[in-house]
């Protein structure tokens, strides 16, 4: 796999035939603060023992989905600003996604799983290694129908589409290193937009949902907005429930 484009946005982009976990690896290699600076970029089209949020696991035929890992040092120093590290990375898979399937609907289910269509292209896991974060995400690119692991996943091959791996890697680590320079230089979501981006993407805001939280109970309601920390606000028999954590489910998706 050539990456010319993806090259020229990432600070150090590395393409390896086959890892357990891309993430994993970076992990490993982030210790080295120099060889391996903000915004270096991991990638494999054959990931073997991937996981996702919840810890599911995350496991596709070689050559059928690109495991991506952005390491991310320049942060924000606000715990609130952190939290939408993960948000971001939506955003930014989402619009990368939507450069190449005009004509299809393409969002982000709370908190930053990518659907085309409704169903799942891309799953995102954001997970902290010292003062850094990787960002990992697994998007189906040449995933055919019978292959996809459940009914609510799709890929660009199952929409009869040919995914660009480079120009799709390229618009989406440009932008999430925008996102997250302007989350840092402003301090906040609001301010710096990442807030209004993050919510004109997300497809679970006026929705009806079921919400799976950490204690094994389901919130049933409509999804209203993102709070200012990026929580997820559920209306549900007249109550606003704010949600940190929870494994969202549109209603016209069960």
């Amino acid at each position: 796999m050539q990456f010319p484009e993806a090259e020229a946005v990432a600070s150090r982009f590395e393409v390896i035939d086959e890892s357990a976990s891309t993430n994993a690896a970076l992990r490993v290699l982030s210790s080295d603060t120099e060889a391996w600076p903000h915004l270096s970029v991991l990638l494999t089209d054959n990931q073997t023992a991937g996981r996702g949020r919840l810890d599911r696991s995350w496991v596709s035929p070689a050559g059928s989905a690109l495991a991506i890992s952005v390491l991310l040092r320049d942060l924000p120093s606000s715990p609130e600003a952190m939290g939408w590290i993960p948000l971001i990375a939506g955003v930014a898979m989402a619009q990368a996604v939507s450069a190449q399937l005009p004509g299809h609907d393409v969002g982000v289910k709370w908190p930053n799983d990518v659907l085309v269509d409704g169903g799942k292209i891309c799953g995102i896991l954001a997970e902290s290694t010292g003062d850094a974060v990787i960002v990992g995400a697994g998007v189906n690119t040449a995933m055919t129908g019978q292959q996809l692991p459940v009914p609510t996943a799709t890929s660009f091959a199952a929409l009869g589409e040919s995914a660009d791996a480079d120009l799709l890697v390229a618009a989406y680590v440009g932008r999430l290193g925008d996102l997250v320079a302007s989350l840092v230089m402003w301090g906040d979501a609001v301010r710096s937009g990442v807030h209004a981006a993050v919510s004109a993407r997300c497809a679970s805001l006026g929705r009806e949902v079921d919400v799976s939280l950490p204690d094994g109970t389901v919130l049933h309601g409509t999804a209203l907005r993102l709070e200012p920390d990026g929580r997820l606000c559920v209306s549900s028999d007249g109550v606003e429930h704010l949600i940190a954590a929870g494994d969202v489910v549109h209603a016209s998706l069960r």
